[in-house]
């Protein structure tokens, strides 16, 4: 079975890293063998490490640490569907080999105070099966079909509308995460995305069931699946 590492940066898949060797440096700084062009990433940020069937990630004293689903470690072993945050990048954990992935699945959100195009989801056989895991969906609130819902299936989702990602959610091992995409400068203050009236920033953040996902004047309800 091999592993790998998907990184994301605003919602973008830039790199798949395949984790063959037992040791792999990530940071700033052009010696280590995963380059992040961050400015709030150390020189040497992080290290991946193989020991035996484990692979693991540890923090190298960064400046600002190194989360794991929202939370700071110093070193833990990865499970499959984990997401890895250095910076503004985000790395998903894959070791399943029959399992696939795709990068996104955008909400196409055409504001007009009053209506919202659902996209086309692709739900045929390549969609994942997180064995074991419960099925999340987001349930748009305040539209004139309100009982419509999306099921999240796939690894990743983006959350924005006229072609501009606002957030990223990340279904993994440990359920379903949200994390803010950065945004440019003119950003309207409404479209800075929310999860239960509070802003979403760059630290992901673990969705529970009924949070409210505020984002471009539409209001989501995250649950899962029976």
């Amino acid at each position: 079975m091999s592993s790998k590492l998907i990184l994301a940066l605003d919602g973008e898949i830039l790199r798949e890293y395949q984790v063959e060797r037992d040791f792999m440096s990530i940071g700033r700084k052009h010696e280590n063998d995963i380059q992040l062009n961050d400015l709030t990433v150390s020189g040497r940020h992080a290290l991946i490490s193989k020991v035996g069937e484990n692979i693991y990630i540890e923090d190298l004293n960064s400046t600002n640490g190194t989360l794991v689903n929202g939370n700071y470690v110093s070193k833990l072993a990865l499970k499959h569907g984990n997401v890895v945050q250095v910076g503004h990048h985000l790395f998903t954990f894959f070791n399943n080999d029959k399992e696939s992935y795709e990068p996104t699945m955008f909400i196409r959100a055409e504001i007009d105070e009053t209506q919202v195009v659902l996209p086309e989801w692709d739900m045929d056989d390549k969609a994942i099966n997180m064995r074991g895991q419960p099925l999340g969906a987001l349930r748009k609130l305040n539209d004139n079909n309100a009982n419509s819902s999306i099921e999240m299936r796939k690894p990743f989702s983006t959350i924005g509308f006229h072609g501009k990602k606002l957030a990223l959610i990340n279904r993994g091992s440990n359920g379903y995460s949200i994390v803010a995409i950065k945004a440019d400068h003119q950003q309207r203050s409404h479209d800075i995305p929310k999860l239960n009236g509070q802003k979403i920033g760059s630290t992901a953040l673990q969705l529970k069931e009924n949070d409210i996902i505020s984002i471009a004047r539409i209001e989501m309800e995250f649950y899962y699946i029976n």
